[in-house]
């Protein structure tokens, strides 16, 4: 029997429903090279709960992103992380959220310089030193 849902790599979202279960302690993405024996591929993996696991007898594991070996592991395509999104621009979301300029390409060359394009120039002053 087939299994219908499909199954991403926590790190990169890659698509590894294609890969053999259970995964083994040394079980890689093909795609980033992410271990997939780890608490954030596992279906006890919580970040609600204590020790962020629904298994109480389930011994810390400190590094959720490490495999590991602990033996209530449970892989599940639903602990799966972020899918790949080719349209999204992390750079450009961050200048939108804090008021950059997205179609600026050139970085200001000094401290100085950020401070008066953030703040703009001092009033009535050209060199835009307000102390002076």
């Amino acid at each position: 029997m087939t299994d219908p849902q499909t199954w991403h790599c926590w790190q990169c979202g890659a698509d590894i429903s294609d890969l053999p279960r259970p995964y083994g302690r040394f079980a890689r993405c093909p795609a980033c090279r992410a271990e997939l024996h780890v608490c954030r591929m596992c279906r006890h993996y919580d970040t609600t709960k204590a020790k962020h696991c629904r298994e109480p007898l389930a011994d810390e594991v400190r590094d959720k992103t490490r495999a590991n070996t602990c033996e209530w592991f449970q892989a599940a395509p639903r602990a799966s992380g972020p899918r790949a999104r080719p349209d999204r621009d992390p750079r450009r979301e961050l200048d939108a959220l804090f008021g950059a300029d997205p179609n600026e390409t050139e970085p200001p060359t000094t401290d100085r310089q950020a401070l008066d394009r953030l703040f703009g120039a001092g009033a009535g002053d050209p060199s835009g030193d307000p102390h002076s």
